[in-house]
């Protein structure tokens, strides 16, 4: 697994992280689009709520940000390839974070995550949002570790 990376400007605030899994893209796709089941395998995540379905709007908790709940929509979805899920209201500021499953030539898969944040508040907003670099490290670590068991 590669360590994950930070990229930061005034307007714009990105993180992403790779890991390869030894199952196929289809395996590792049916752990991230299962809500009920993230929190059995994800300790980044303590819960999801709604259908990871494209055009779909999800409730999620999470420990790095106890009493607040991310309502994100599922923007693009296509099936073991990838998925995004936007929140927030361009120009002023939006986070985007991309799900990419790859299959690698060992029959596994290559999974990359990526959060975007970017807009003009993001300077004044940056300062409340937490380190993702190492909670991207755990997600990776975790969904590795599920999909591999």
């Amino acid at each position: 697994m590669s360590a994950a990376t930070k990229n930061e400007s005034t307007f714009r605030l990105s993180y992403s992280v790779a890991v390869s899994i030894a199952a196929k893209p289809e395996e590792v796709w049916a752990r991230l689009t299962d809500a009920a089941a993230f929190p059995s395998w994800n300790t980044t995540v303590t819960s999801i709520e709604g259908e990871i379905a494209e055009g779909q709007r999800l409730a999620i908790r999470v420990p790095v940000a106890p009493g607040r709940v991310f309502k994100p929509r599922v923007t693009e979805f296509e099936p073991a390839q990838r998925m995004v899920w936007s929140d927030g209201m361009a120009p002023m500021f939006k986070g985007e974070r991309r799900f990419v499953v790859s299959p690698t030539g060992d029959g596994g898969t290559e999974f990359t995550m990526s959060e975007t944040f970017a807009g003009l508040m993001l300077p004044m907003i940056k300062k409340s949002l937490p380190d993702f670099g190492p909670v991207f490290e755990q997600y990776a670590q975790d969904l590795k570790r599920a999909c591999e068991a």
